[in-house]
């Protein structure tokens, strides 16, 4: 009688625990937690205010990248033209501010809208003339880096006016104003994710196409919008960067492509579309920010934390190809 009272008081237990691993963010959440114990245990100063809020501004600008890049891979295409599209949207802006002598105000809009134009090209390219999303956004990726060096001639602009050099400076909440943009963007889209039409129609279009096409669903459209919305949050993320700088780089954006896709794919959204959340990215943007963190405050080389973040990204697509192939059998 008591081994069945146990027995039966053990089932519910187990089938909690189960439901809270087959929560998406779980999988991304332990690792975290796993790495900031070492890490913390090996340096206390990981997690000073200090550190933290470095930690937080520095994921903030890449985040936002991320968070566009999560709903196009959800929706079953990739973008490798980010990083270049986030340095000319930031250099299209500046020149406006310094040469043209805009308002911050338009300038910011503009920047922020040619990163929508250089989406919206990627996009017809790959949905309406059908070339592979690889192949479309690695020529925008050299067409855009290259109008960056030709529109500044390969020089920095500054200085940059002063309300945008007092916004980048503010420390507002221990963090910056781009990590408060940052948090409020991945709390609406992933509410836009979870709760609302637009949403399920990115995952129906990124887990099947044809038959979401055969639902009624204008899936060329849903790309298409994807592809907008990741070049605007690129724009945006390397214009607060300038901000933050105070100077127009045209180096700023340089190498973002990489890092924004391990940010995602080791959050779990899947390179094959139809899974995955926005809330898991901002976990792996943490997971590889606490990494990076963690690695140089222990005086380990800088070139470690590049094989960590390799490794782990690997290791992120392998578990992705074996739960596919467990729902499939």
């Amino acid at each position: 009688m008591t081994t069945r009272n146990t027995a039966e008081g053990e089932a519910p237990r187990a089938r909690v625990w189960r439901r809270i691993l087959a929560i998406p963010e779980v999988g991304i959440l332990i690792p975290l937690l796993v790495l900031t114990g070492i890490f913390y245990a090996l340096q206390p100063a990981l997690l000073s205010s200090g550190s933290v809020g470095a930690m937080l501004r520095g994921m903030s600008f890449v985040g936002l990248v991320a968070v566009g890049m999560t709903l196009l891979m959800i929706a079953g295409e990739i973008d490798l033209s980010v990083g270049s599209v986030a340095g000319l949207s930031a250099i299209v802006s500046a020149w406006l501010m310094k040469t043209a002598d805009w308002p911050v105000g338009l300038a910011v809009l503009a920047g922020i809208g040619t990163g929508g134009a250089a989406g919206l090209i990627n996009g017809l390219l790959t949905v309406r003339c059908g070339l592979p999303a690889f192949i479309a956004t690695l020529g925008m990726m050299y067409v855009a880096r290259g109008l960056n060096y030709l529109i500044c001639a390969g020089y920095p602009i500054y200085p940059l006016p002063d309300p945008l050099k007092q916004f980048g400076a503010a420390d507002t909440l221990g963090a910056s104003w781009s990590f408060i943009i940052f948090l409020a963007l991945v709390l609406l889209v992933d509410g836009v994710m979870r709760w609302t039409v637009y949403g399920r129609k990115i995952y129906a279009t990124g887990g099947n196409a044809e038959v979401a096409r055969l639902a009624g669903i204008n899936t060329d459209w849903i790309k298409i919008s994807c592809f907008i919305l990741t070049g605007m949050l690129a724009g945006l993320g390397g214009i607060l960067l300038m901000s933050r700088i105070n100077v127009g780089q045209p180096e700023i954006g340089m190498g973002w492509e990489l890092e924004v896709i391990a940010a995602v794919v080791i959050s779990g959204v899947s390179l094959f579309g139809g899974l995955g959340t926005v809330s898991g990215t901002l976990l792996g943007l943490a997971v590889m920010q606490i990494i990076r963190s963690g690695l140089v405050l222990s005086n380990v080389s800088t070139h470690w934390q590049t094989v960590a973040i390799g490794v782990i990204m690997v290791l992120a697509v392998g578990v992705d190809l074996l739960r596919r192939r467990a729902k499939l059998s």
